[in-house]
């Protein structure tokens, strides 16, 4: 089995200043994006996982949560000039709206992208995913929310003729954890044809996944130095951080 890391963003910013749990200033992600390309790291859409059973030793996944404007103003040209693929996870109903939930966690709301500006992402570098319809916690939701939530994000997608890959990024990392509901839960991911669900976990994964449904992330900290970086990459988040 190999390691495979993968990385999760929230909002991108014009400077260091700027920085804060959820914000990475671009100045940032161009060295961490610069890291990647210098030493030869090889990044995949979750669509490319599907197919392999295998990786190579140097993989690994960006992902960017919310599809905030500020993503297509700063990480996009990043990504495309180093190369990189990343998956971008679609609150839908916040789709041309502000969002409402940076407040809550000390950010400042944020603008989501458009249906025009999601279109126009490049699907070489860009794939896009499922962050649920409401961008609620699905531990506080019933059996039949969850199924209205799923109904409606494909209704937008139906709607706006949307390619975007069944993979979910669950909000705030959240998902039953209880054995029932857990158990129901991947259940309705199973009959929405959802191929990947994605927590947060803060490790390394093991490919293939031990559970598809229960997939790691790593958080990418505003004021994580370069040396952090590289160290999460490799063990995932420490507790000295």
């Amino acid at each position: 089995m190999s390691k495979l890391p993968i990385l999760m963003y929230h909002n991108i910013c014009e400077s260091d200043a700027d920085c804060n749990k959820l914000t990475v200033s671009i100045q940032n992600l161009e060295r961490q994006f610069q890291y990647l390309s210098d030493n030869n790291f090889k990044t995949f859409h979750f669509s490319d996982l599907e197919k392999m059973k295998t990786i190579p030793k140097k993989s690994i996944l960006l992902t960017f949560d919310d599809v905030t404007e500020n993503q297509l103003i700063y990480a996009l040209p990043l990504l495309e000039k180093f190369k990189l693929k990343a998956s971008f996870f679609i609150p839908f109903q916040y789709i041309g709206k502000t969002d409402s939930w940076n407040e809550g966690s000390g950010e400042l709301a944020q603008k989501i992208m458009t249906i025009e500006q999601l279109k126009q992402l490049p699907a070489d570098i860009i794939e896009l995913g499922y962050h649920s319809y409401a961008h609620n916690k699905y531990q506080t939701l019933n059996s039949s929310q969850i199924a209205d939530d799923f109904m409606k994000c494909e209704s937008e997608i139906e709607k706006h003729n949307l390619k975007v890959y069944p993979a979910l990024a669950y909000p705030y990392g959240n998902y039953p954890k209880e054995v029932v509901a857990k158990a129901n839960f991947k259940q309705q991911l199973v009959e929405n044809k959802m191929k990947f669900g994605l927590k947060i976990g803060n490790r390394p994964n093991t490919f293939p996944f031990k559970d598809d449904y229960e997939v790691k992330r790593i958080d990418i900290k505003g004021l994580d130095s370069l040396m952090v970086f590289k160290l999460k990459i490799k063990f995932g988040k420490l507790k000295l951080f």
